[in-house]
């Protein structure tokens, strides 16, 4: 989704390839700018972008508006749109391999924003609609719909903010918890402060509702997204818009105390180098943009793969733009 505009940075929440080649790497020209390793901070170096994907089609697809990015046991990458679209990219070279149309019940199209691929290659997708969360089979048929606390309805059937509900969706490792992060906070709590929402699986397919956790924010950002690492603690994608300004985008990781999230910073992704990406509006550092969509596509000398999509939201002055991220969890 597209984050709220920020009148100042300290105003109130914000609502915030089909290429054949690899993301792009380091040139020389990155290499001065930061050090050999590209590093954002101590824990996160840049390995490469693509905006290869950036206002393309697929078939007579948009490919954009991407949400969320899963990767599942197979390495298959798959990634869905807040128009109701999921995508299969091939994992290397990201160029789309099929096209799945995604709908509720009555073939209504949804606000889908978060994705899992599940063990059984069926796909869980969270929707800011209700909001909500359905299991599809390989084709896009809906095969069960989890259950969903009242007060996590949006308003006002309950007390989420609409367009702020379930933003970011994962499954820990293991396979048994599902956790989904809301993106702003609940009418009446503090305004720093989001749910983290879980389910625990109860036979084939099925989940029943869990724990809940709070999470605390910076000021004035959103949980984009939440992924699991293989430990089984997260990592948050914070982010945020100001008017002639930009996005910012911060990197936590955060682990469970109680019924509490504490959290880190790894980066904040302004302080990576710009590798050459060039930005179509104001932004701290060109290699930003609208970042929503994360996973974990594996490890490398110590370090997690991370990659990361933007939602360019059909805007011609925002970019459909992969990150890949090294990341010291």
């Amino acid at each position: 989704m597209r984050p709220r505009t920020l009148r100042t940075v300290l105003a109130t929440l914000t609502a915030s390839v089909a290429a054949a080649g690899c993301l792009t790497a380091a040139g020389p020209a990155a290499a001065q700018e930061r050090s050999p390793r590209n590093d954002c901070s101590p824990s996160v170096s840049l390995a490469g972008f693509s905006d290869a994907l950036d206002k393309t089609t697929y078939g007579d697809t948009y490919v954009g508006n991407l949400s969320a990015l899963s990767r599942d046991r197979h390495g298959s990458l798959a990634a869905v749109s807040d128009r109701s679209v999921l995508f299969r990219l091939d994992a290397r070279t990201l160029k789309p391999q099929g096209v799945i149309a995604l709908a509720d019940e009555n073939g209504a199209a949804l606000d889908s924003e978060g994705l899992v691929v599940d063990r059984d290659r069926t796909y869980l997708v969270s929707s800011e609609t209700e909001p909500s969360i359905r299991r599809y089979s390989r084709t896009g048929r809906v095969l069960d719909r989890l259950p969903v606390p009242d007060a996590l309805r949006t308003a006002p059937a309950g007390r989420a903010q609409a367009n702020g509900s379930f933003e970011g969706l994962t499954l820990l490792p293991g396979g048994r918890t599902l956790l989904a992060s809301m993106e702003y906070p609940l009418v009446g709590d503090p305004a720093d402060l989001v749910r983290f929402q879980t389910w625990q699986r109860t036979g084939r397919g099925h989940f029943r509702l869990g724990a809940q956790y709070t999470y605390r924010t910076d000021t004035g950002l959103g949980v984009s997204e939440v992924t699991a690492t293989p430990d089984g603690r997260l990592l948050v994608l914070e982010r945020g818009f100001t008017s002639g300004v930009g996005n910012t985008v911060r990197l936590y990781l955060a682990d469970r105390r109680g019924v509490t999230l504490g959290k880190t910073l790894l980066a904040d992704l302004a302080d990576c180098p710009s590798l050459g990406a060039t930005a179509k509006q104001p932004q701290p550092n060109p290699i930003l943009d609208n970042f929503e969509g994360m996973t974990v596509t594996g490890r490398s000398k110590g370090r997690l793969d991370v990659l990361i999509v933007s939602d360019d939201n059909q805007n011609a002055v925002q970019t459909t733009r992969f990150l890949r991220l090294r990341v010291r969890a």
